[in-house]
């Protein structure tokens, strides 16, 4: 959920980083979730004035994501997803109760602390893809980069660049401008420029509510390969049973509470029947 137009909402400027080498993983089967907590939330609320009444958008959430696991959390639209997704990054302060993300507590950090934290260690993707009209693909990936004063045509920065554009498929595209572009191609660079800073954890708001069903399905099982083949830790925001399936684990939110947690495992189908299974056991 975005309000506006922020270009460089979630553009790290840290330092670009060497991506390390990683062991083949295996092809078939449920892997083990890594281990070692990177994001947690300490019994969150949060309360807006609507009129002359408060509403409740959290009611005390607590949850924790390992580094390198991929959560999605779940629930209908007015659940509290997204507003989680906002206290989790940053974006947004609580009402009460803490977030520490990388072992600092976000919620206790001044507007400018807060602001280069989220800068260092998360990316967004939103349902918009807040790409600037006037770059081309590349310039637009390399936006974090530029910020930070790194060429971003030389050296570990185009090194890193060509790495996610080849993650996202769309070398070749390097001098199309988004107008040029298909909604499905404008999300895949919006999601290149969120990761090409290697973020400490990746924020995702319903990221393909924007596009068609086969398109969304592409975005989906690029950032699945993104956390299975590069490590990133994603936290997904979704009302929808196919795209939570990406995930290893399903955090089901409703009526500003987590109602339940399904394990998933980390499955290269990514099938979501098993999930639709367990969420009419539910009542869902």
């Amino acid at each position: 959920m975005t309000t506006g137009i922020d270009y460089t909402a979630g553009v790290s400027t840290k330092p670009p980083l060497s991506s390390p080498t990683r062991p083949p993983l295996p092809s078939t089967g449920v892997r083990p979730r890594p281990d070692g907590t990177i994001l947690e939330a300490r019994n969150l609320t949060k309360r807006y004035r609507l009129g002359n009444r408060d509403v409740d958008a959290l009611k005390g959430v607590s949850l924790k994501v390992r580094r390198g696991e991929f959560v999605a959390l779940m629930g209908p639209s007015g659940s509290g997803k997204s507003t989680l997704l906002q206290l989790l990054g940053g974006l947004d302060r609580p009402t009460s109760g803490e977030v520490v993300l990388d072992g600092e507590v976000i919620s206790r950090l001044s507007d400018t602390d807060a602001t280069r934290l989220r800068r260092e260690k998360t990316g967004f993707v939103f349902q918009f893809f807040n790409l600037i009209p006037l770059l081309d693909v590349y310039e637009n990936v390399a936006l974090p980069f530029t910020i930070a004063g790194t060429d971003p045509r030389r050296g570990e920065a185009a090194a890193r660049i060509r790495e996610v554009l080849e993650l996202v498929d769309l070398v070749g595209r390097e001098r199309n401008r988004p107008d040029q572009l298909s909604a499905g191609e404008q999300q895949r660079v919006a999601l290149a420029r969120a990761l090409v800073m290697e973020p400490a954890i990746l924020l995702a708001d319903e990221p393909t509510g924007n596009l068609d069903y086969a398109t969304g399905g592409e975005i989906l099982d690029e950032l699945w390969r993104s956390c299975d083949e590069l490590g990133q830790t994603i936290v997904l925001v979704t009302h929808d049973a196919r795209a939570a399936a990406h995930a290893d684990r399903v955090l089901v939110v409703g009526d500003g509470l987590i109602r339940d947690e399904i394990e998933l495992g980390r499955r290269t189908d990514r099938d979501a029947r098993p999930l639709i299974d367990r969420l009419a056991q539910l009542g869902l």
